[in-house]
């Protein structure tokens, strides 16, 4: 549970200057400065995220389910991570800039619900800064302010008692004791402060919080953030006591069983992954058109993606001759992230699945009408999904929330005017309306599927000879409306909800968010969760989506304790291989 009960200790404010390393010069405020410039927010950002990933774990455990898929400080974490990568080689000191390519960041590696949520409190503060080179309390105030109010509208039910109240209570009252003395160091101890005794609130303004015996996890993420921001503004050094700081961003290579020596050929080339920030130095940002570049990279590559968000393109181009592709996109940007890795050395199957995955631009075909992007978790469910017509897959599920910048991806992979998304999971449905609200080269429609149960139903139900997008999303709504799933799991703590005492290491059964059953032996859970959804009104039809741990002997004695239960039920086994659930029901 959280447990910072004692404000955060001020340590003595160091006067003295002090020069940041890297390409951001800053100096920390004295007692009396009272405005904040853009280096100085890129400094306390970097101690956010440091903060944050001292306490991911932390922030993980503070799941409402006793179930092991808690992964909201994981989300976050590589959320603001995404803005941080974003300003890294930024040297300015002006706080419009510093926050819009922060923020941006932050919007294209948002993943999950509440890193959705951070990325457009942050979003909305960077409108607060528009034409500010520094800021004051007051103007520090109002940009937060404009933080909350689009936080709050980027979620359609937003529900008192999670990050929005969090975020909302803090900056009231640290504007309310905003006075003709305030810098901004007391802004943020004032924030910070109420930040923490919100935080605690929680559990009595959302009865689910209470009943877990938890604090609200999303804002427990937040606090941490500030809470860094807050120690870099007194002049301390944020440690970074994680597993994360010495993990490195993608996997390492073993170049030593690579098989790729002295007297190797080059044959595959160079996989090349490029983000440029477009430069009005160079070009009008906001009117450059890629068509040259793709042009350029064809000529010179293949496996091709290209394509702009805002001010920023996204490229992945498979080459012999990288320095080429850079020196042409420093004719019209800079860098903002640049991954270049020797397809030889890669093994076989990751080089198999990324040249299957990523395919040429098909730029000369006629679109389709319709596709489908979907997130799934496991190869039976992947394999499922593409039978039924599902164009383009994101990897993805509980623990493993994928970006909207990966939804993004998929949908660029995606010849079709209209686009499908089917996030099949409710923590994952905030980032497919993002990326949808930024993609442009089709409509992008989001059906609301909360687990892959629903949204297997609902891809089912879609029938694409239909003459207008809308037929299909009724068809698909109203088909999701007649089923229920159901889900098995592991407990990981001991716990009493909805009624149900929950002892660690049992097996329970979820359904709609609540817990219905629990029992020492999954076998037994599992026939008790199958019967209660079966005896629904109408319910007669069972598909059983079996997950990497389900023994063939346990799926057969299932399989016939439901059909004694229920002989005149229609039961259908598939091989799921998904994480975490051994057992996923679907009622219908």
């Amino acid at each position: 549970m959280f447990n910072q009960t004692k404000k955060p200790k001020k340590k003595p404010i160091k006067k003295t200057a002090k020069k940041s390393k890297g390409g951001l010069s800053s100096t920390i405020l004295s007692t009396g400065a009272t405005v904040l410039g853009g280096a100085l927010l890129a400094k306390m950002a970097i101690g956010g995220v440091k903060q944050l990933r001292s306490h991911a774990d932390e922030v993980n455990k503070l799941n409402v389910f006793p179930v092991p898929d808690g992964d909201t400080g994981d989300n976050m974490r590589m959320t603001i991570e995404s803005g941080i990568a974003a300003i890294e080689n930024l040297d300015t000191d002006n706080l419009e800039k510093v926050m819009n390519t922060l923020s941006h960041g932050m919007l294209l590696g948002a993943r999950g619900n509440s890193g959705v949520i951070l990325s457009q409190f942050f979003a909305g503060t960077a409108k607060g800064f528009k034409d500010a080179t520094e800021a004051d309390p007051e103007t520090l105030g109002k940009a937060l302010e404009m933080g909350v109010q689009q936080a709050y509208g980027s979620v359609m039910t937003p529900t008192e008692g999670t990050i929005l109240t969090v975020a909302r209570e803090s900056v009231e009252y640290a504007v309310k004791n905003i006075t003709p003395e305030s810098t901004i160091r007391t802004f943020f101890a004032d924030l910070v402060k109420e930040m923490h005794d919100s935080l605690e609130r929680t559990p009595e303004a959302l009865k689910v919080l209470k009943e877990a015996g938890v604090v609200d996890s999303g804002g427990a993420g937040l606090f941490y953030i500030m809470d860094g921001f807050n120690r870099v503004l007194n002049g301390e050094e944020v440690a970074d006591t994680s597993s994360y700081a010495e993990a490195p961003a993608q996997k390492k290579t073993d170049v030593t069983a690579s098989g790729f020596g002295p007297d190797s050929v080059m044959t595959y080339g160079y996989c090349t992954e490029l983000l440029v920030q477009v430069q009005n130095s160079k070009v009008d940002a906001n009117t450059f058109d890629i068509a040259p570049l793709k042009e350029f990279l064809a000529k010179i590559g293949d496996s091709i993606v290209a394509f702009k968000v805002d001010t920023i393109v996204k490229i992945h181009v498979h080459t012999l001759t990288p320095e080429k592709v850079l020196e042409y996109c420093r004719t019209f940007g800079e860098f903002l992230t640049v991954k270049i890795e020797n397809m030889s050395v890669q093994h076989t199957e990751i080089v198999n699945k990324e040249e299957a995955e990523v395919e040429p631009e098909k730029t000369e075909e006629p679109k389709k009408k319709y596709g489908v992007v979907a997130v799934t978790n496991g190869d039976g469910l992947e394999a499922l999904f593409k039978e039924f017509g599902t164009d383009a897959i994101v990897q993805g599920g509980q623990t493993q929330n994928p970006s909207t910048n990966d939804f993004l991806d998929a949908f660029k992979k995606v010849n079709a005017e209209h686009i499908f998304a089917l996030p099949n999971n409710g923590n994952i449905l905030l980032a497919a309306q993002q990326a949808a609200e930024l993609y442009k080269d089709a409509t992008v429609h989001v059906i609301p599927s909360k687990n892959i149960g629903t949204g297997y139903v609902a891809l089912s139900s879609m029938n694409f000879e239909a003459e207008s997008p809308e037929a299909i999303l009724a068809d698909a709504t109203e088909a999701m409306q007649r089923v229920t799933a159901g889900h098995i799991s592991p407990s990981i703590r001991d716990a009493d909800m909805n009624g149900v005492h929950v002892t660690k290491g049992d097996t329970i059964g979820i359904v709609n968010k609540e817990i219905v059953i629990s029992d020492a032996d999954r076998l037994t859970a599992s026939v008790a969760l199958a019967s209660k959804l079966l005896s629904e009104d109408g319910k007669f039809m069972l598909t059983v989506f079996t997950g990497k741990d389900a023994t063939a002997d346990e799926q057969e004695k299932l399989q016939a304790a439901i059909s004694e239960k229920h002989p005149d039920a229609e039961v259908y086994f598939i091989e799921g291989g998904q994480d975490i659930y051994p057992y996923i029901f679907v009622a219908e």
